[in-house]
């Protein structure tokens, strides 16, 4: 209870502190090209889905077209996400996990950035730890059927028309379900299959608007993503890719998060069973950066409970 009750009065410390410099700048491009577009409600835009106009909309309808009123919902989302991930560390590990879990995430550059404007990436990490969680209570209760299935396909969605790589989430999902063999029985299950369902509905709204412009979304991100430029490498499109994540991801948090990916290739080919062990634990957020951060050898416990969840080996998976 004390490390709950200390993160509590952290994240309500941050977020007052944030809530309070909302209007100590003017606007961004961003925001203002988000700001115009809540004034002209619609299905989805050029460019975006229509999740960031609608919440402006929402906040400005109540303090105002000011920058406060367009960014307000963003120190909210910053600390909604941080309790989620609170939440979802104590689940899986245990509160001081959870607590170093949620010291790094607002010690990272780019969420801080995020919790300040208003931009589709907060409304997009918010739905993504969210599902996160609900789905997390679906791997606890499985192989019997959980409602937390209904739950994570409309985070999913909602993530989605916020942020179409939302949909990400869905094919983690996916790509979890496979890898984990305990896991596979929930393709035989209503509840996979339901949140399919649901993601399709969400996906209604952005097709239908695309469908009436010619697909004007699929061209920009194609337009974006160098599609259309033909397949090649690019050295320092790359070197200026990985500079950049350095700097918004810190130098602490984004060099352990390669190592851990590293890691689990390299070990990958020594067996089926660790990498498929390596893998779980990068796709369950335990691997070596954790151990480091929240306390090594306290998580022993809950390390194995993962593992024999996931039916691999303790020791093969690298916890021994």
């Amino acid at each position: 209870m004390k490390i709950e009750r200390a993160v509590w009065l952290f994240v309500l410390a941050i977020t007052g502190l944030r809530l309070a410099l909302l209007a100590t700048t003017d606007l961004q491009f961003d925001e203002a090209h988000y700001w115009m577009w809540s004034e002209r409600l619609a299905p989805a835009y050029f460019s975006k889905g229509p999740g960031v106009a609608f919440a402006i909309r929402a906040s400005t309808m109540i303090f105002g077209a000011n920058e406060f009123g367009v960014r307000f919902f963003s120190p909210l989302l910053g600390a909604g996400t941080s309790l989620l991930l609170f939440y979802l560390g104590r689940r899986m590990f245990n509160a001081s996990a959870a607590l170093w879990a949620v010291i790094g995430l607002n010690a990272t550059p780019i969420f801080n950035l995020g919790a300040f404007l208003m931009t589709i990436d907060p409304l997009s990490l918010f739905f993504w730890v969210a599902a996160m969680f609900s789905f997390w209570c679906v791997v606890e209760k499985s192989p019997k059927f959980s409602w937390h299935w209904l739950l994570t396909a409309v985070l999913i969605g909602l993530g989605f028309l916020c942020k179409y790589t939302n949909v990400f989430a869905l094919l983690s999902i996916i790509v979890i379900l496979v890898l984990i063999p305990k896991l596979r029985v929930e393709f035989r299950r209503p509840g996979f299959y339901l949140v399919l369902l649901i993601f399709a509905a969400f996906c209604v709204p952005p097709v239908r608007w695309n469908q009436e412009r010619a697909w004007a979304t699929v061209a920009h991100l194609k337009s974006r993503g160098g599609v259309n430029q033909g397949v090649g490498f690019h050295p320092l499109e790359f070197l200026s890719f990985i500079g950049e994540h350095f700097i918004v991801y810190s130098d602490v948090v984004w060099p352990s998060g390669v190592r851990i990916l590293c890691t689990a290739l390299v070990q990958q080919s020594r067996g089926a069973e660790l990498g498929r062990a390596r893998f779980s634990k990068f796709c369950l957020a335990r691997g070596r950066l954790l151990a480091a951060a929240f306390g090594g050898k306290r998580n022993l416990a809950t390390s194995r409970r993962l593992c024999s969840r996931a039916g691999i080996s303790h020791e093969r998976a690298g916890f021994g």
